[in-house]
């Protein structure tokens, strides 16, 4: 069975537990600023009793030297191992996510898991775009859109077994909208009650197949 999270809040409090060592990876920005209280990072620092954090690039002044660093996700190296890897929509933004999963194997503790959200390949938002553009519309530095087929694949080929599945319903990120998405958005929500397959968000979480 698949567990419908209504938001980033709720996955969060439902999947991290107040003893867990936690790091973020690509924790900047994730669609809201970082002063907004659904930054992600945020809610796991909120949640978790140690955060740390590793980018690309981000602003060095606001953190802690000893437990942010400018790395990058699919080669990093940290003097600590973690209860719990989380990358929320990061694995789509990756040139190789085979390393970056084998950097996650490095520094989890045994029995540790890796929670990752990225967006579903078929979510209404796309299908309903592929039928009016001839390709929907994607963000510029997307490398590849996955389902739990082709996800469950990457992991089982970097040995990894998939402990749990789910959806997130929405994002929680403000734009304007146009009358074509806020009609999409009241249709998302009534096949929602049917089914959680075109849902916008999947969720994975998987540990080390130490078989």
């Amino acid at each position: 069975m698949n567990i419908v999270y209504k938001n980033k809040r709720e996955l969060v409090k439902g999947i991290i537990f107040p003893e867990d060592v936690v790091l973020d990876v690509g924790f900047w920005g994730q669609g809201v600023t970082v002063d907004d209280e659904n930054w992600p990072h945020k809610l796991l620092k909120n949640r978790a009793k140690d955060v740390y954090g590793i980018d690309l690039d981000f602003d060095t002044t606001r953190f802690d030297k000893s437990k942010y660093f400018k790395m990058s996700a699919e080669k990093f190296i940290l003097p600590v191992k973690f209860d719990v890897i989380f990358a929320s929509d990061l694995i789509e933004h990756l040139s190789n996510p085979g390393l970056f999963l084998g950097s996650c194997a490095q520094h989890l503790k045994s029995g540790g898991k890796l929670i990752l959200t990225t967006p579903n390949c078929f979510n209404l938002f796309n299908m309903a775009e592929k039928i009016t553009k001839y390709e929907p519309t994607v963000n510029s530095d997307h490398t590849c859109y996955f389902n739990f087929k082709t996800i469950e694949q990457l992991f089982e080929k970097n040995g990894w077994i998939i402990d749990a599945r789910g959806y997130v319903f929405s994002l929680d990120i403000n734009y304007k909208e146009s009358l074509k998405k806020k009609f999409l958005n009241i249709l998302y929500y009534l096949v929602s009650l049917v089914t959680p397959k075109f849902l916008e968000t999947i969720v994975i979480v998987a540990k080390r197949n130490n078989g």
